[in-house]
């Protein structure tokens, strides 16, 4: 018998709408399948094989996260098909700061009403997350909540598993004072610090199509720019560099974030002048009249990833970086100190 309930309908819920968005959703995930996945999207449970050549002692390496506020741009926008790199990359992110290798993701979508093109739209950008992190998408949910979210609203968030061998886990207790932070360009504001964004710039429709010439585009445009997502010039830094740490610059900044790499007794010194601060930041700054360290409390300001290597290895990091098509600079050193963060 053909699974289907009008009574639950009536209720908000529609089932075949259900089974519509996986049947739209599949020629994205169809891209993200690689060697190691063994089942397909509908089961219970995703299935997934690891490839264990060159990995002696294999350590799982999870991590999970969502899109938060930024996803009120994306409603406004009414674009949904890079919200879920954002995702991908929050998490994919984070794990390769430990020398992982994401090996698969799972998504969970809940909205208030499905709607079939609408889910797909956003499966596809998880799916692109995935392709760029070179990770299969193996399963997922989308959860219909009527009266729980609005009808045109939704929640994005995922997880994703990697692989480390456990002798090549990253030391940041290798750090020494000397060493050189190296940073990694992000693409913007990320998926941090958007609750303070709204406010600086009341968001409405009209204020998100208003066009920056310093951003070159409208602050929609610019604020709904996906995360970058750093494995391909991770995994390329690490096959010809000895990394000591990496930082995530994600939620909190710098002073929250590269604290989480060091020792007690070192502090990352980085010189004001080094930062690239992209535009968009200083506008965020100027708009809402926010002091520079909140702002280096909140956001990235244009550093997605720190990098620390001996100072001998710096030149040879960045170039790494740099072919994978990432832009890389020097941004500091560690110096014998326990404040954890010094901007000078």
């Amino acid at each position: 018998m053909k699974s289907y309930s009008d009574s639950y309908k009536k209720a908000g819920v529609d089932v075949t709408a259900g089974y519509k968005a996986v049947e739209l959703m599949k020629k994205h995930i169809a891209k993200t399948m690689t060697s190691g996945v063994l089942s397909g999207i509908g089961g219970f449970g995703g299935l997934f094989e690891l490839d264990m050549t060159g990995i002696s002692k294999p350590v799982l390496v999870s991590g999970t996260d969502g899109v938060g506020t930024k996803l009120k741009i994306a409603f406004l926008m009414d674009k949904h098909n890079t919200v879920g790199i954002d995702c991908v990359a929050m998490c994919v992110n984070d794990i390769i700061c430990c020398g992982a290798k994401p090996q698969f993701f799972l998504d969970y979508i809940a909205v208030g009403k499905n709607y079939p093109e609408k889910i797909a739209d956003i499966v596809s950008g998880v799916a692109e997350g995935c392709v760029q992190s070179g990770c299969a998408l193996i399963g997922g949910e989308t959860a219909e909540m009527p009266g729980f979210y609005p009808v045109d609203e939704y929640d994005l968030a995922g997880f994703s598993v990697g692989v480390v061998d456990k002798d090549k886990i990253l030391q940041p207790d290798t750090q020494k004072a000397g060493d050189i932070l190296i940073a990694i360009k992000s693409s913007g504001v990320h998926s941090n610090g958007f609750s303070l964004v709204r406010n600086v710039f009341t968001v409405n429709e009209q204020n998100l199509a208003r066009h920056f010439s310093d951003l070159g585009t409208t602050l929609g445009e610019c604020l709904l720019t996906p995360t970058k997502i750093y494995v391909r010039a991770i995994m390329n830094l690490l096959d010809k560099v000895k990394v000591k740490s990496i930082s995530h610059i994600t939620g909190g900044g710098f002073y929250e974030n590269i604290p989480r790499s060091l020792p007690k007794n070192l502090a990352a010194k980085i010189e004001r002048d080094a930062v690239q601060v992209l535009p968009i930041f200083e506008l965020i700054a100027r708009t809402g009249n926010i002091p520079e360290h909140d702002m280096f409390n909140t956001f990235n300001m244009g550093v997605g990833m720190i990098v620390s290597v001996d100072k001998n290895d710096a030149d040879k990091a960045i170039a790494a970086i740099n072919e994978t098509g990432e832009e890389a600079y020097v941004l500091g050193e560690l110096v014998e100190s326990d404040e954890g963060v010094i901007i000078c």
